[in-house]
């Protein structure tokens, strides 16, 4: 897979209304895991979107979470940039450029769901989220 830069875009609880909104005006494929699914929320959270991918027929791709709970959440800068693809070496490299003269917010290293991600603010206050997709099997 090729890299990919794309929006994504953090709500406080209404991820899904707003990505289910987005597919109306733009289409396509829609796909959502909440907190619940992944053992890290029970109760009113559990229903809340850890990440949604909605995946256009003209070929935009737009990401959306439900902010977890204690997440500094700001409307108005609550859009970062992701960059995600299965090129480790490029992704490093890119995630190494953006956070130097800015900050490592996450360091880039395996998660919970396999692969690599990492977020650093550049040295002009963007955020960026980088994740390296890891082979199946």
């Amino acid at each position: 897979m090729t890299s990919r830069l794309n929006p994504y875009i953090s709500f406080t609880g209404s991820a899904r209304q707003a990505v289910e909104f987005y597919r109306e005006v733009f289409g396509g494929e829609l796909a959502v895991n909440t907190y619940g699914e992944s053992g890290m929320a029970e109760g009113a959270d559990a229903d809340k979107i850890m990440h949604g991918q909605l995946e256009t027929p003209a070929g935009y791709t737009l990401m959306v979470s439900d902010a977890p709970p204690g997440m500094d959440h700001t409307v108005g800068t609550n859009i970062s940039i992701s960059l995600s693809g299965d090129d480790a070496a490029e992704l490093r490299g890119y995630f190494a450029g953006l956070a130097d003269g800015g900050q490592i917010t996450m360091p880039l290293e395996k998660q919970m769901w396999g692969d690599e991600f990492g977020m650093c603010v550049d040295r002009f206050g963007i955020v960026w989220m980088v994740n390296i997709s890891q082979p199946a099997g």
